[in-house]
């Protein structure tokens, strides 16, 4: 006994669609009404359109007259524009301790901008250890200056959490970041 072979999520158009009748929708989407499969065909074959079924799951399923060749080209298009359109949110993560030296500090700081400029996250997370648990001040307090000093490239996207021994706040670029920053680098190399 045959089973069957597996669902198609292929369109089915013309001879394919296997229903009694259909509610019909004409090439430049007006409603035709519901019509025997046969009739349908034939006005497709009569404006060399080909018959496609755009809702399968409707009762009666609809199908539309269109070109098909056309319909899935346009199609394609519009989901590789999409596909270009997406931003891949990146999050970058910078560690630090709470007795930071100022010049490593400013390092790290250095790389936060660098990641915000570039219109990435920033996980920024406080180690904490042994008696520095205890002051989870300190902790807070490096944070929060850490934010300010960042404040024109980023905002805080979840203020500072303790988690176990580290503390963690995530730091996100501003909308326009990325734009204000071409334009200040390309307006530096046109003044040199």
């Amino acid at each position: 006994m045959d089973q069957g072979g597996p669902i198609s999520s292929e369109t089915r158009i013309n001879e394919r669609i296997r229903v009694p009748e259909v509610r019909l929708v004409g090439p430049n989407g007006e409603q035709v009404g519901i019509v025997r499969i046969e009739d349908a065909l034939r006005l497709a074959q009569e404006a060399d359109l080909d018959l496609v079924e755009v809702a399968p799951q409707a009762r009666p399923p609809v199908a539309k007259l269109m070109d098909y060749g056309k319909y899935k080209y346009e199609s394609a298009q519009k989901a590789r524009e999409s596909r270009r359109n997406q931003q891949l949110t990146v999050i970058k993560e910078q560690k630090l301790r709470p007795k930071i030296d100022p010049h490593d500090y400013e390092t790290k700081k250095g790389h936060v901008s660098r990641f915000l400029e570039a219109g990435n996250k920033v996980k920024v997370t406080i180690m904490f250890r042994g008696r520095e648990q205890s002051r989870p001040e300190l902790g807070f307090r490096l944070l929060q200056r850490l934010a300010d000093d960042v404040s024109e490239l980023g905002f805080i996207e979840s203020s500072p959490k303790q988690d176990g021994r580290n503390m963690i706040m995530v730091l996100a670029p501003h909308k326009n970041a990325k734009a204000k920053s071409k334009a200040t680098k390309d307006s530096g190399s046109a003044e040199s």
